[in-house]
C-alpha cells in the first residue's frame, strides 16, 4: 500500500542524518508532485509525528548563549556562518515536514500540502548547498557545535496552527529575508563564489517560504472571520521570545505578502 503524505513526513522527521534525511524529503516531494500531476490521489492520511525530529550526533547542541561567537570577516568565522545556516535549513526541512501531520486533524485545502511539501524540498536543497560549501571549505555540518533553540518554536505552537504559521514563516523566515543580503555581500568580498551562489538561491527561495505562511495564516483569519494584523500581534507576542529586530527588508517582505504593519508595531514595543 502505498504510504501517506504524513507517513513520508514522519519518516523524514525519525531519520538522524542530515543527508540522508534531505535525500527522503527530496525522494518524497518528488513522489507527492508525480502523483499530483498524473491525477493519481495520494492519501494525505495521519500519523503522529515526534515532539522533536532525529538528528545526528554532532553537532552539540548548546544553548544560544553558549554557541562561541566568531568574526564573520576570517575563514573560520566564514565556515561558522555556513554552519549555522546549514543547522537553520535542516532545522526548516523537519519544520515545514511535520506541519504536514501534527495539523492533520484541521480540514485544509491541497494547495496548503502542495506549499509545504514543495517548501520542504526546498530547505533539503539548501541544507546540501550548504553542506557542499563547508565541504569545499574542509569542514562539515557538525563540525562545530550549534544553536538547541531552533526547535523550540516548534515544541511552543505543537497545537496551534495559527501559532505556528505565525512564528514559522512569517517571523524566523522573514527574518532571513532581513539578514541573507549582509551575508551574501560578505562572501562576495570575500570571493568565495559557490557560497555567494548558495545564499543567492536560498535568498530568492525563502520568499516563497515566507509567502506560504502569510496565505495560510490569512487563510484561516478569513475562515474565523478574524483581524489578521490583531491575531498576528497576539500570537507573536505569546509564542516569540524576544523582540522583532529591525532593520526589516520591506522590499522582500512586501513581496511575501508582510506588510510593515504586521512586524513595525512588533518592534517599536522594545
Amino acid at each position: 500500500m502505498a504510504m501517506t503524505l504524513c507517513e513520508m513526513a514522519v519518516d523524514v522527521l525519525t531519520t538522524a542524518d542530515g543527508r540522508e534525511k534531505t535525500a527522503k524529503s527530496r525522494a518524497y516531494a518528488a513522489r507527492w508532485f508525480a502523483a499530483r500531476e498524473a491525477g493519481t490521489r495520494l492519501e494525505v492520511g495521519a500519523a503522529e509525528p515526534p515532539l522533536r525530529p532525529s538528528r545526528p550526533d554532532r553537532p552539540a547542541l548548546l544553548d544560544p548563549r553558549d554557541v562561541p561567537k566568531r568574526k564573520p570577516g576570517s575563514p573560520q568565522g566564514r565556515i561558522a556562518l555556513l554552519h549555522a545556516v546549514a543547522h537553520i535549513e535542516l532545522n526548516a526541512v523537519d519544520l515545514h515536514w511535520d506541519i504536514i501531520p501534527r495539523f492533520a486533524h484541521v480540514p485544509m485545502p491541497m494547495g496548503y500540502y502542495d506549499d509545504w511539501v514543495r517548501a520542504a524540498d526546498e530547505e533539503s536543497k539548501h541544507f546540501n548547498l550548504m553542506c557542499d560549501c563547508l565541504e569545499e571549505l574542509g569542514s562539515f555540518y557538525g563540525a562545530l557545535p550549534a544553536h538547541a533553540g531552533m526547535w523550540r518554536a516548534a515544541e511552543d505552537t505543537v497545537d496551534d496552527l495559527q501559532g505556528r504559521l505565525a512564528v514559522v514563516p512569517m517571523v524566523l523566515e522573514a527574518r532571513g529575508l532581513d539578514v541573507t543580503p549582509g551575508m551574501i555581500a560578505l562572501f562576495r568580498k570575500a570571493g568565495a563564489g559557490s557560497a555567494v551562489a548558495a545564499l543567492e538561491t536560498i535568498y530568492s527561495e525563502e520568499v516563497s517560504h515566507v509567502a506560504y505562511g502569510s496565505k495560510w495564516f490569512h487563510f484561516l483569519c478569513g475562515r474565523h472571520e478574524l483581524d489578521p494584523v490583531v491575531v498576528f500581534h497576539a500570537l507573536v507576542r505569546k509564542y516569540f521570545h524576544g523582540p522583532l529586530k529591525p532593520p526589516f527588508n520591506e522590499e522582500k517582505r512586501a513581496e511575501a505578502g508582510l506588510p510593515p504593519d504586521f512586524y513595525w508595531p512588533l518592534a517599536a514595543e522594545t
